[in-house]
């Protein structure tokens, strides 16, 4: 439900996307974060500019400019060729806004959905990205980026406190700073059968000025799937940590869509620490549509009063939490479209829509 152009101009390339399919789901499903105002904010789109050779010299520009029903995202990236044997550089700018539900979401119905917790987050970050070499298996990308992060209301003033008077950065002024170091390391392995995937991040704050964050952070993904017949099995497991300081926008969300369905967004609970398991089994029903059962299951390991303000503790969180239920995979030209319903521990009935466009 929407339009895409595709502009040439010269030797550069403007895509155009927008799309009134977020819309009608939002309006279906989601509780209202804020009042919108303008149709136009209803109305979500990307437009993409790409150059592959800037300056003559292979250098490639891209710029894309994504905005949904609450957030929007900047983003600049410049790469110059390098020999393939050495790490590839980036340079990126980004700026995104987007409502922080994860933490300080309110769970409303039994915590099925995530409302406002009048709380956003404005994020520029600018740095080198360096993707190393990669085998036939392994690949690993280290970066260096400073971030800005600003809380704002839902009138996009700048705050330092959330509706119940806790500091919502880690400064306890307007805006927290960072530089952060980060190492991501990827795993892949296929068959026929079946596949394997491991990645791994780990991101440290540089001390560069002694009022910006100092932290270490970690998370792992573990995803295996296996053909079973003409079914497929697929498992996986996240985890993560992180010590030293931080502000309460940092913890680990647990609960909602890619992650434990049945909850809203962040409604199990959020923690310095996280553990999540996911299987989910999907079977042809024709051509283009297959069925899916599924289990979700998620803790924060007991962290979550660790967390600066224990926003989980005030919002009456569960702090772990399990989701089962069943759903459809429809595949078509124009996108994958996923339906899913589940239900929490708390007997409360969720359904997840959502769609995927294909690539052009």
């Amino acid at each position: 439900m929407g339009a895409q152009k595709s502009i040439h101009a010269g030797k550069a390339k403007i895509d155009v996307n927008v799309d009134f399919t977020h819309k009608l789901c939002a309006s279906l499903m989601l509780p209202p974060l804020r009042n919108t105002g303008s149709p136009l904010s209803l109305v979500i789109g990307s437009l993409c500019f790409k150059h592959p050779n800037l300056f003559g010299g292979s250098e490639k520009l891209d710029v894309s400019w994504d905005k949904g029903l609450y957030d929007s995202n900047l983003l600049v990236a410049y790469r110059r060729p390098r020999p393939e044997w050495l790490s590839q550089q980036c340079f990126v700018i980004q700026h995104s806004l987007s409502p922080e539900i994860g933490v300080h979401g309110v769970p409303i119905d039994n915590f099925s959905r995530s409302g406002s917790g009048g709380v956003n987050l404005s994020r520029l970050s600018l740095g080198l990205d360096m993707s190393e070499p990669t085998s036939s298996k392994w690949s690993s990308t280290t970066s260096i980026k400073f971030e800005h992060v600003r809380p704002l209301n839902d009138d996009w003033r700048s705050i330092t406190r959330d509706l119940d008077g806790f500091s919502v950065t880690c400064s306890g002024n307007s805006f927290d700073s960072m530089v952060v170091l980060k190492q991501e390391s990827r795993y892949a392995k296929a068959n026929d059968n079946s596949f394997s995937r491991f990645s791994m991040q780990i991101e440290q704050g540089i001390p560069v000025v002694s009022k910006w964050l100092i932290f270490n952070r970690f998370k792992f993904v573990a995803t295996k799937g296996v053909k079973l017949g003409p079914a497929f099995l697929l498992t996986s497991l996240t985890g993560g940590s992180i010590v030293g300081n931080m502000a309460p926008y940092q913890a680990f969300a647990i609960g909602g869509l890619g992650s434990v369905r049945g909850y809203g967004e962040g409604a199990v609970g959020s923690g310095r620490s996280c553990l999540v398991a996911n299987t989910e089994l999907t079977f042809p029903m024709n051509k283009m549509m297959e069925g899916a059962v599924f289990l979700d299951g998620g803790t924060d390991l007991g962290s979550g009063c660790h967390v600066p303000g224990n926003p989980a503790l005030r919002q009456g969180k569960p702090g772990s939490g399990v989701g089962l239920g069943y759903g459809i995979r429809f595949r078509s030209p124009f996108g994958h479209l996923q339906l899913d319903y589940a239900i929490n521990a708390f007997q409360q009935k969720t359904v997840y829509f959502g769609i995927t466009n294909v690539a052009s």
